[in-house]
């Protein structure tokens, strides 16, 4: 990659990894419809004016199921399940669990049109990256009925976070970027519109968790989708997704330090499973030989 995608991937890596924390400060006083929609919607006001001068609104049309589809993957169902998770669970536990994007979009990714060869070694990565989980989730950290709801709910949203990138790279690539994370920023706000109505909070909200929304909408999810875009474009989705490498960590240390979250001995030992199978599962594949390649074109 070249030295833009490094920073890209490093200020990405960091971003993506103060959602939990702000969100668990959010879904104290407002309810995970009405988190979810605000990001959004924040989000959608700041790149649709941007957009819309760029021009990049105006060759979307022919990709209308493509952003309803990403829309609905990457921000509807993940913010909104990872809100209700983080009522029951640490924002650290979530950061850990969402780390298995990378082995998740290995997996999904030949439904999706997206064939990468999976040699032994990547396998291996999601064979460890998949104990990891296990680990996670069978040593102690997690024990009670709503802690485990929780984590079907972060389930629910590794596989939403790994199904955008594969839409990005199979239909989405070679737009202009702007253009398809603002319409689907719109799609997702309208989609989410009224259960947000339904469940707005009756007073208003703290200074926190105004500005934990603000957050969110400006720097985790405008700025985040913008530098996603470009290094899905650049790097692929696999690698682009090896973010999650970096996220974990994030939340980790801002959920220990600040929100004063206990790992424990099973979060540790899958936290370092998790990364460890995720930079396997998404090393680069021997090249093949060139017929072969061309074959597949």
């Amino acid at each position: 990659m070249s030295w833009r995608a490094w920073s890209a991937f490093a200020a990405l890596g960091i971003i993506w990894g103060l959602p939990y924390f702000f969100i668990k400060l959010a879904v104290q006083e407002l309810s995970p419809f009405v988190v979810a929609w605000g990001r959004i919607t924040l989000a959608a006001l700041i790149l649709l004016p941007i957009a819309w001068h760029r021009g990049a609104l105006r060759s979307l049309g022919s990709h209308k199921a493509a952003i309803l589809a990403f829309a609905t993957a990457e921000f509807v169902v993940p913010f909104v399940v990872i809100s209700i998770g983080e009522r029951w669970i640490d924002s650290s536990v979530t950061g850990i669990l969402i780390a298995a994007v990378p082995l998740t979009i290995t997996l999904i990714s030949r439904f999706f049109g997206v064939h990468e060869r999976l040699s032994a070694l990547r396998l291996l990565g999601l064979a460890v990256g998949l104990l990891g989980v296990v680990a996670l989730l069978g040593l102690g950290t997690i024990s009670t009925p709503l802690q485990w709801a929780g984590v079907g709910c972060m389930l629910l949203a590794t596989v939403g976070y790994a199904i955008g990138p594969l839409i990005i790279q199979r239909h989405l690539g070679e737009l202009d970027s702007i253009g398809p994370i603002a319409a689907s920023l719109l799609v997702a706000s309208l989609l989410l519109l009224v259960p947000a109505a339904l469940t707005f909070p009756r007073s208003i909200p703290s200074a926190l968790a105004l500005s934990s929304i603000a957050v969110l909408g400006v720097v985790c999810t405008a700025t985040a989708m913008l530098l996603m875009f470009y290094l899905v474009s650049h790097a692929g989705a696999s690698r682009a997704s090896v973010i999650t490498y970096i996220n974990p960590i994030v939340a980790t240390l801002l959920g220990m330090l600040i929100l004063h979250e206990r790992l424990g001995v099973g979060g540790i030992i899958a936290f370092v499973l998790i990364l460890f199978g995720s930079w396997l599962a998404t090393r680069d594949s021997p090249r093949e030989p060139e017929s072969s390649a061309a074959a597949s074109t």
